[in-house]
């Protein structure tokens, strides 16, 4: 088993009124599943996304990955679990903008301590994976929308994590690009890697070879 929650919920204070985002939050995914997160704006799936990914810690319950109890790591053991484990998409790509899309795969690997040949090499075959064997040199504003995600996938993968999580990956993308992406994530999945979407878009969700419903912070049928 790769994740686990048991019962897990998260609050926020704003001003005096307390927000459930999660509330008592229980499920299991295993190595090499393809999964996706789906609900409404305000249904949870952000916060469980950012639970998941340890970007952010339960306000109660439990948290595995891997078998580690994710309450028990300090945050320097977070943050290499982050870098090392956890590969993350973004709608908005993330990339930094001064960097060629090879440099950006390569940051990753970089804060791993991955001797630079080793690093370039991995980036290479990466990038050539998801298409951009012919754009690697090119920054950020060289690219469409659709490669700059390319890159951003390849650049998720540039650890081997154990999952990838996924933010709306289609969400900035035209509707023809999305479909050319989700195809990258069907190959990617299909090659056993872990991956969770979390999307409100039922097309993207349909990708995904099992479904987690919630709503109002809560995982229903």
């Amino acid at each position: 088993m790769l994740i686990r929650t048991d019962n897990v919920t998260k609050t926020y204070l704003t001003g005096t009124v307390e927000v459930i985002a999660l509330d008592g939050v229980t499920l299991e995914i295993d190595k090499g599943e393809y999964v996706a997160l789906m609900g409404p704006s305000g249904s949870g799936k952000s916060t469980l996304m950012h639970v998941l990914g340890c970007l952010d810690t339960p306000t109660s319950g439990h948290y595995w990955f891997n078998d580690r109890d994710i309450s028990t790591l300090d945050d320097i053991e977070l943050a290499h679990l982050r870098n090392r484990e956890i590969g993350f998409v973004f709608q908005s790509f993330n990339l930094l903008p001064r960097l060629s899309a090879q440099a950006n795969v390569q940051l990753p690997m970089l804060y791993a301590g991955v001797p630079v040949r080793e690093r370039q090499t991995r980036a290479a075959e990466l990038l050539e994976m998801v298409g951009l064997k012919d754009r690697m040199s090119h920054n950020p504003n060289e690219l469409s929308g659709g490669e700059m995600q390319r890159v951003a996938i390849a650049r998720a993968f540039s650890n081997r994590p154990a999952v990838v999580l996924a933010d709306e990956p289609t969400g900035n993308l035209d509707s023809r690009t999305g479909v050319e992406i989700m195809r990258v994530f069907d190959t990617l999945a299909a090659q056993g890697n872990t991956i969770i979407l979390v999307t409100h878009d039922q097309t993207v969700g349909n990708h995904a070879r099992r479904i987690i419903h919630l709503a109002d912070g809560r995982v229903v049928p």
